[in-house]
């Protein structure tokens, strides 16, 4: 019958052995109480503990953790805002006392920070420099946070905003304002190519006209010389210079009037154009050059009286 007592008291030792001995992961710290009262921190590793004596009350993580905040608040122009703040904590290896005992909730307490920051920051910014100025908050977050979290055993390793989010009625609005600008600069650009086109169509303009107006000139130079080499020819046969004059001029009219009938669908009409209108025209002519004549004659005949008087 000992026998049979034996094995059970056996079983219960080799209980009581192995569980004096625990291990502990890679950045973690485990908590031993004796008796209820804290007792040790035990970092990775094989470790043993008194049974029935101490027990694990907590194993604490030593990496980086990462909490987001959401806060809603107003800007200094009235704009309701919605901030994303990542908080990355971690607990430091020589206060994971103070982390576990001092702190119950310690994903409040460092949400109670980061709202009272913001919304003490925010509210002096309008909405443009929100998201200029938002590295500014996460200092501001940071700063706050490390000097009230210091004690309780966390450090702050970064804050960051990761996203700011205002109303929707006011991203619709400056969406509007942003496509306002874009097709204000767009019709800015539109007139400044229509406004060179012009200058540059203008001046392609005078430049035609100035070469056409030289054209024209060339072309009555030459007229002018042509009918100056008439008038000798017509001078060398005894045609005196009004009569070569009036001679040339109609039969330039004659020229005129063969092109118009080689041409079709013309509107040039040339007047008087009856069958006697050249022999009267070279008439006129010559009886007006030779009137003109006797004028100019009659005043130089004056003029040398007036000076030898």
């Amino acid at each position: 019958m000992g026998s049979f007592l034996l094995i059970p008291i056996l079983l219960f030792g080799l209980i009581i052995l192995f569980s004096s001995f625990f291990t502990v992961k890679q950045q973690t710290a485990v908590i031993i109480e004796r008796f209820g009262k804290f007792n040790s921190v035990r970092t990775s590793g094989l470790g043993m503990k008194i049974p029935l004596v101490d027990r694990i009350v907590a194993r604490v993580g030593l990496k980086i953790q990462q909490l987001d905040v959401i806060v809603e608040t107003k800007t200094l122009d009235d704009v309701f805002v919605k901030l994303k703040i990542s908080v990355q904590y971690v607990v430091l290896k020589n206060k994971v006392y103070e982390a576990f005992y001092q702190l119950e909730y310690p994903h409040d307490q460092i949400t109670s920070y980061v709202f009272d920051v913001v919304r003490a920051e925010v509210p002096k910014m309008k909405l443009d420099d929100v998201f200029v100025k938002k590295d500014d908050i996460a200092i501001a977050v940071k700063t706050e946070l490390q000097d009230a979290m210091l004690d309780y055993g966390y450090d702050i390793i970064k804050t960051l905003v990761t996203d700011i989010d205002p109303d929707a009625q006011v991203k619709e609005a400056m969406n509007r304002i942003n496509a306002s600008e874009r097709e204000k600069i767009a019709a800015q650009f539109e007139g400044d190519a229509a406004r060179i086109l012009i200058v540059e169509k203008a001046k392609a303009e005078a430049e035609s006209k100035r070469l056409q107006g030289q054209g024209i000139a060339d072309q009555r130079r030459e007229i002018a010389r042509g009918l100056e080499e008439s008038v000798e020819v017509l001078n060398k046969v005894g045609i005196n210079s009004q009569e070569a004059s009036a001679l040339i001029v109609v039969t330039q009219h004659y020229d005129t009037l063969q092109s118009i009938g080689e041409a079709t669908n013309t509107n040039l009409i040339l007047l008087p154009n009856s069958p006697q209108a050249g022999s009267d025209m070279l008439n006129n002519m010559v009886a007006s050059f030779t009137a003109s004549n006797m004028i100019g004659e009659s005043m130089k005949t004056q003029n040398k009286k007036k000076d030898t008087k």
